[in-house]
């Protein structure tokens, strides 16, 4: 995950299992909307209310020979309806760049705390 929904799971205490859940489900094709560029929306359970009442998480994901994942980005339906072409723009290069990265390159973003293991 980015070092912006780290920070987002931290503040707002989300359940790492149910980020586990939705990441199983997008690997499955279980998705609200394919953005494409390898980005797609899934909506997260927000306790106490469901997932309609939920968040809205952005991620990248590609099926390689290793699967990878990457949360990139959040936000909540009721203060939010949805993410901007811009950022959908921004958010699709960091998917392809994080997604096409060597197994080398990657240990070194996760050094570098870019990015964190759920």
């Amino acid at each position: 995950m980015t070092k912006w929904f780290s920070r987002w799971v931290k503040k707002d205490k989300i359940d790492k299992d149910i980020l586990r859940q939705a990441a199983e489900e997008v690997a499955e094709g279980i998705v609200e909307a394919n953005l494409g560029g390898f980005l797609f929306k899934k909506r997260v359970v927000q306790k106490g209310k469901g997932k309609r009442g939920g968040y809205r998480v952005i991620i990248g994901y590609k099926n390689l020979n290793s699967k990878r994942l990457i949360f990139i980005y959040s936000f909540n339906k009721s203060r939010k309806d949805n993410i901007s072409s811009k950022e959908e723009a921004v958010f699709s290069i960091m998917a392809k760049t994080v997604l096409s990265a060597s197994d080398k390159e990657i240990e070194k973003l996760l050094k570098e705390k870019t990015i964190e293991v759920l």
